[in-house]
């Protein structure tokens, strides 16, 4: 098994964006967004121009992808965790095996802060990330306009 990440100072093509948004749409499940979204994320994750920037880590296994993150920065250090991990996703085939375990935590080493995600209830890897230490300290709420 292979670990890459991508960075802001990364000449990540456009071709390497798409793989890994493409991999993420068709792994995420149900807890999936659209490609598009997940692109804007991959190009926010990429940019430290505009933005704040953040970083990209894929596992492969005989040059396909295994697993994938996507991790933002927020810029709100202090008061806010530095990194919202925004994607996580393992293939099918490699669950189970202790990938998404290795993933989190080449994350962890790759942060700079801390790090927040969210989770649906229902997600399995709600357990995973609880195990490696992860709390739930407020109810999300959210008002769509």
């Amino acid at each position: 098994m292979e670990f890459i990440s991508f960075t802001p100072a990364d000449n990540v093509s456009e071709a390497q964006k798409k793989e890994v948004a493409d991999f993420l749409f068709e792994h995420l499940d149900q807890f999936g967004d659209e490609h598009e979204a997940i692109m804007k994320c991959i190009n926010f994750a990429l940019d430290d121009k505009k933005k704040f920037g953040g970083f990209i880590l894929v596992s492969k296994d005989n040059g396909q992808i295994t697993g994938a993150v996507i991790v933002n920065k927020t810029g709100m250090q202090g008061y806010i965790p530095e990194n919202i991990l925004v994607y996580i996703a393992v293939d099918k085939q490699y669950r189970g095996q202790g990938l998404g375990k290795q993933l989190m935590k080449k994350t962890f080493d790759m942060a700079e802060g801390s790090i927040k995600l969210h989770v649906e209830p229902e997600n399995p890897a709600r357990y995973l990330y609880e195990k490696l230490g992860f709390t739930s300290k407020y109810l999300e709420m959210r008002l769509n306009r």
